[in-house]
Order: structure tokens, then sequence, then C-alpha cells
């Protein structure tokens, strides 16, 4: 995926379901396609490293799920999913992912993929701990 700033634009509407998430491109491999769906059958899990990764994954699932296809299959263009808490994983199972920023939408997705409880206790931890936030930062494990 080719990030663009509106990733990191803070989330400014009391409505986050009103916030909208500016379009990124995306490109998703045959190879990598069918690697993920034949974890899938075996009943392995996805664990995706970054929050890019998680992004593309679940636009490429939309995308199928929309051309009535229940795998994943070779697919690129632009994408403006927003993932926030009540979203339903269709492809990540697990994410490794930075500490990010507070009204975040990728503070949002991880809550959505971890709950918001735990999230919350993690970064304070973090903060108490005084690890680093943003993209060169330290990292977190989300099983």
């Amino acid at each position: 995926m080719h990030v663009g700033l509106g990733t990191f634009r803070p989330v400014k509407c009391e409505n986050i379901a009103e916030h909208k998430m500016h379009a990124e491109y995306f490109k998703l491999e045959q190879n990598t396609a069918d690697r993920i769906n034949l974890a899938k059958k075996e009943g392995r899990r996805i664990v995706a490293v970054g929050t890019t990764v998680v992004r593309t994954l679940e636009a490429a699932a939309d995308l199928a799920s929309k051309q009535s296809r229940q795998e994943l299959a070779a697919c690129e263009g632009w994408t403006d999913i927003f993932i926030y808490p009540g979203y339903k994983f269709k492809v990540v199972d697990s994410l490794i992912t930075n500490f990010h920023f507070p009204r975040s939408t990728l503070i949002m997705l991880v809550c959505a993929l971890a709950g918001r409880e735990l999230i919350l206790k993690a970064y304070e931890i973090a903060v108490k701990e005084r690890y680093r936030f943003f993209s060169f930062g330290d990292a977190m494990f989300i099983e």
C-alpha cells in the first residue's frame, strides 16, 4: 500500500463513522493471495506486519466479497477503508505494529482488533516505561 498523509491525520469528528479517509493505492500479488488462502483453509492465523498490510488485506477481502468470491485473488486499486472498533475482520487475525498516537486512524484500527480497554492498558504501560511512539518507535504484537 502506498501510504498517504490521510492515514496519519487525526480524527476530529465526534462520530468516527463520519471521518473520511483519503484513498491509498494497494496491490496484492496472486502468490500472496494463494498463501493466505491456504493458511486460512488450514486454520492458521494471518499475522499482518503493519497497519498498511491490514488495510490492504481487508480491502482485498472487501473486493472479493463484492465479486462474490470466497477467497482472495490478485488485485490492485484505491481504497479508503477505515477500520475502527466494531469492524469485523475477514482476513487478519494478529498484528505487529508500532505504538500510534491517540485520535489517529491507526490507533482506532488497533483498538478494532484488540479491544479498546486492552490497548489503553498497553499504552498506559508504554508511557510509564517510556516506549517510543510512531513510525520509528517500539512495536507490539497483538494476538
